[in-house]
């Protein structure tokens, strides 16, 4: 093929424990397609003291030339996870045309240029450059908590950003998820910074902060969360677990979304099931028993608390180049909710996906959980929503409106507990 360098980018890939990142492959724009492959230098590293490992396996295996896509994928998986998703794509479009951002259709931009102009410190351990020799970061300077609160805001209107803020929101357009949000840095750790959003109906953003504290009372793996205020808005800082401080600079972890693991890209997110997930986690995952019975306490809470929005992208593992390990738990946000009738984001039980612990009970046996244990769990996690509630609802400063419109409604819906 004849190089055209509008139409390619290099990969670039932290190594476990390193912190500097090396050169791995190409991708290439074709036919409507993106295509890689490994550079030689790459390969050849297996005699090196830190070898090479696949960007991800069965994916991207470790063969020189093309690789082929997997079928029914326009891109691998694992690039597409390491790309910014609606509100990096808003602030990209922000940054290139201004104004017209609040009504420019993504899909004016090809996900080359997405992954090409998001930032640097995005999640797992790649990113993307035009240059196979010489990396250079796409940073901004850890802006304060202020300045992010009104670039979202701005970006959500529409309206061009200075460039003082544009720098300031940059940062984070590679993070996922549909929601305004930041990276920031505090006290010698990283977090994700989400701030409430203008057409929010009551406090999504204490909602998540409640969710996150109730799941991690009830024992589940869960990234630590704190709640700050700035410029009289509340946020959410979620701690990163995908980067490991050394000395003074990170080492970054690969992670894969569920999404790839599964095979899926997001227009056919619809088919992505609990049941073939668990299947993946009991072949290619390391401690496949305990990963199995923390998904299915995951399915629960997310039942119980009303968080929806459990979908293929919300589940991740980390990758060492072997081996598949579940990463903690994050994005766990009670979703809006007008009557009693609710589905999860992913397929439970066959087809079925309504948000019921009925439904948990026709799957648990793909799980490894017997009735009992499963009906074990449904009610240490009811108790644990139950007994904290007030706690985590004051340590969040939770209004009584919105305290009383999330209890029975997100949390602990009738129709979840049905029988």
């Amino acid at each position: 093929m004849t190089s055209n360098p509008e139409k390619e980018a290099f990969v670039w890939i932290w190594l476990p424990g390193e912190i500097e990142p090396v050169v791995a492959g190409r991708l290439e724009a074709d036919n409507g397609n993106i295509l890689f492959n490994y550079g030689k230098s790459y390969l050849n590293r297996a005699g090196s003291s830190n070898p090479l490992m696949a960007i991800y396996e069965p994916e991207l295996p470790l063969k020189a030339g093309v690789l082929p896509l997997p079928e029914g994928l326009s891109m691998p998986g694992c690039i597409r996870d390491a790309g910014p998703d609606a509100w990096g794509r808003r602030v990209i479009i922000n940054k290139k045309f201004g104004r017209k951002g609040a009504g420019t259709d993504t899909a004016e931009l090809d996900e080359l240029t997405y992954l090409l102009e998001s930032g640097s410190d995005r999640i797992g351990a790649l990113d993307f450059q035009r240059s196979p020799a010489e990396y250079v970061p796409r940073t901004a300077d850890n802006a304060s908590m202020e300045e992010l609160i009104e670039s979202a805001e701005r970006v959500e209107k529409g309206v061009p950003l200075t460039p003082e803020l544009d720098q300031a929101l940059f940062h984070a357009s590679s993070i996922g998820g549909a929601r305004p949000k930041a990276l920031v840095q505090d006290q010698g750790k990283k977090y994700v910074a989400k701030f409430s959003s203008g057409t929010d109906l009551y406090s999504v953003v204490k909602a998540e902060f409640i969710a996150m504290r109730l799941a991690a009372l009830a024992g589940l793996n869960v990234a630590p969360v704190k709640l700050k205020k700035a410029a009289g808005k509340d946020v959410l800082l979620i701690e990163r677990f995908d980067r490991i401080p050394k000395g003074d600079r990170w080492t970054r972890k690969a992670m894969v979304s569920a999404l790839t693991l599964l095979g899926l890209d997001d227009m056919m997110a619809r088919y992505a099931s609990y049941e073939t997930l668990s299947e993946i986690i009991r072949h290619r995952f390391t401690r496949p028993g305990h990963t199995l019975k923390e998904l299915f306490s995951r399915l629960v809470f997310n039942i119980l608390c009303g968080n929806t929005d459990d979908h293929a992208r919300n589940h991740a593992a980390f990758w060492d180049g072997k081996a598949l390990t579940l990463t903690p738990a994050y994005d766990i946000c009670p979703q809006g909710r007008t009557g009693n009738v609710a589905s999860q984001a992913m397929l439970i039980s066959g087809d079925n996906n309504l948000s019921q612990l009925k439904t948990c009970i026709q799957t648990a046996h793909n799980f490894f959980v017997s009735e009992q244990a499963a009906r074990e769990t449904f009610g240490a996690m009811t108790d644990a929503i139950e007994q904290n509630w007030d706690a985590v609802c004051e340590e969040a400063e939770l209004g009584e409106v919105d305290k009383t419109l999330l209890w029975r409604r997100q949390f602990l819906n009738p129709f979840s507990v049905e029988q």
